[in-house]
């Protein structure tokens, strides 16, 4: 029998923020038994959910990642910047449903590229109900920023605007993977975890999000399998190293200390958030990720 969604006025979420650590590869965050790399996860662990069978069962890129965590749609388009989704993201079908402001939602990315979750091509959305952005250096096409510039922007954007719904990327450790820095690499993990911790600890000290607020925490793709071609360097296929990466939920409707083994995906991120925040979200493919939810 399915299991139907309960009523939506059972939940305590009013704000979620969903971040993108850019390719780590499960192997280094939660599939590493010390849990060393990620020790302000691990610490929330006891409050929150993990799932350790969660996939990106799409495309193994960038924006194709970044894109089904946002539309709830796996599809195909370019990584360089220039092709928008085609499908409308939980910021359009938030703000339409709502009829919130563009400031109560924010995507804010280190990577330029990423403007285009903020918009789509289907006819019926497309240039409306867009999301503010703040995207690499200086807006599509200027070249990636520091990490560092995306989260004091985030802090920024939470103290000023309040929004609701926010999207983060941090380009590490993808970028330093790509250079095939190991240092580096690893160093991106622990400076991902950090911010993570940071950006928890403010939401609980600000009265508007605590409480009330969601936190979760994914990857767009992982990396090839240690041994596999040129290994943690790139990505991009079907190995098991690209596709499994990282679920990490806390908040006033997660429950607290549980690991789901149930197999989830990237496409499910939207339909569990518009679950959250009551709002439909008619074209994602995805399913409410019931278990790991009060």
């Amino acid at each position: 029998m399915c299991k139907k969604d309960p009523p939506l006025d059972v939940y305590k979420t009013k704000h979620v923020i969903l971040v993108f650590v850019d390719g780590a590869r499960y192997t280094e965050t939660w599939g590493n038994g010390e849990l060393a790399l990620i020790p302000n996860r691990a610490a929330l662990s006891t409050q929150g959910a993990i799932c350790t069978e969660f996939y990106n069962l799409g495309i193994t890129n960038t924006c194709c990642g970044h894109d089904a965590g946002c539309t709830g749609v796996n599809e195909a388009i370019s990584n360089n910047g220039y092709q928008l989704p085609n499908w409308p993201s939980m910021f359009q079908y938030y703000r339409k449903a709502k009829n919130a402001p563009a400031n109560k939602t924010w995507l804010i990315t280190s990577k330029d590229k990423l403007h285009v979750l903020s918009d789509c091509v289907d006819t019926t959305m497309a240039g409306m109900f867009r999301p503010m952005f703040d995207c690499g250096i200086n807006g599509p096409f200027t070249g990636y920023r520091d990490d560092s510039t995306t989260f004091a922007r985030t802090i920024q954007k939470l103290q000023t605007d309040k929004p609701d719904l926010v999207v983060i990327n941090f380009k590490e450790p993808d970028a330093s993977g790509h250079a095939a820095d190991t240092i580096g690499y690893v160093n991106g993990i622990i400076a991902t975890d950090a911010y993570i911790g940071q950006l928890w600890s403010y939401l609980q000290s600000d009265p508007y999000y605590a409480g009330t607020t969601t936190l979760i925490v994914t990857n767009d793709h992982g990396r090839h399998t240690a041994g596999w071609l040129d290994g943690y360097v790139s990505h991009g296929d079907g190995c098991v190293g690209c596709r499994h990466i990282e679920f990490f939920a806390i908040g006033p409707d997660i429950k607290q200390n549980y690991t789901s083994t149930e197999q989830y995906e990237l496409v499910d991120i939207p339909k569990t958030i518009s679950q959250l925040m009551m709002f439909p979200m008619p074209t994602g493919t995805g399913r409410v990720m019931h278990d790991v939810l009060k």
